[in-house]
């Protein structure tokens, strides 16, 4: 069963989405949050799989919610939520540890899909949602340095597969790319989360471009 918190500052939301999750045969939810304090309150508490996070609360916004739980729950794994498919958002979310975006008007299969995705600790990251992070990385200057040692250690082919990634490529398209099998493709994508100790894909492709692995042009 997957646990899910649901935090949004809007008590009817809140209502609609745990009504939609209990119905669910797989997820229930464990608690709601009206703030960022209470979410990251009540996730210590409840240590549940999946937050479902408004990014607009009162006391404490979305993101630094996010970030103070991602950094103290290592179980937990958090999901924007917002009205707005805003590119502001994007960056600061992903880096401070959320694991996908939905909009609010998603429809309701499309957001138990996503909570099970995320909760089996895939990443999800719509083909725009990368496509916006790229174009934020496009902003910042070309990095000069080599590349850090925190891709000491990873193989060729893993590095490839990790630039694919930050492409938005999905393990099916990664297969066809390099003409490997979905088997061996999730292998080099688990060891790519242990190497580099992250949690799902959506912080691998921050690693990518935080590392100048790969900049809005391609490889580097």
């Amino acid at each position: 069963m997957i646990r899910v918190l649901i935090a949004d500052d809007q008590a009817l939301l809140r209502g609609s989405f745990r009504l939609l999750v209990d119905l669910s045969p797989d997820c229930t939810t464990v608690g709601e949050a009206g703030t960022g304090v209470q979410a990251v309150a009540l996730t210590e508490q409840h240590r549940p799989d999946v937050v479902l996070m408004d990014v607009r609360m009162p006391e404490m916004d979305g993101i630094e919610a996010t970030r103070r739980i991602c950094a103290a729950t290592a179980g937990t794994r958090v999901i924007i939520l917002t009205t707005f498919d805003l590119d502001e958002y994007v960056y600061g979310a992903l880096r401070a540890g959320a694991s996908g975006f939905l909009l609010k008007d998603t429809p309701p299969a499309d957001l138990l899909t996503g909570i099970r995705v995320v909760a089996a600790g895939e990443g999800l990251l719509a083909p725009t949602v990368t496509r916006r992070l790229i174009d934020e990385f496009a902003r910042q200057p070309e990095p000069t340095r080599p590349l850090p040692r925190q891709l000491d250690g990873v193989t060729d082919r893993e590095r490839e597969v990790l630039a694919l990634i930050a492409r938005g490529l999905s393990n099916a398209e990664l297969a066809a790319h390099l003409n490997l099998s979905q088997a061996t493709v999730k292998t080099h994508v688990g060891r790519l989360l242990t190497k580099l100790a992250v949690r799902d894909r959506a912080q691998l492709v921050i690693v990518a471009y935080e590392t100048g692995l790969v900049g809005p042009g391609g490889l580097r």
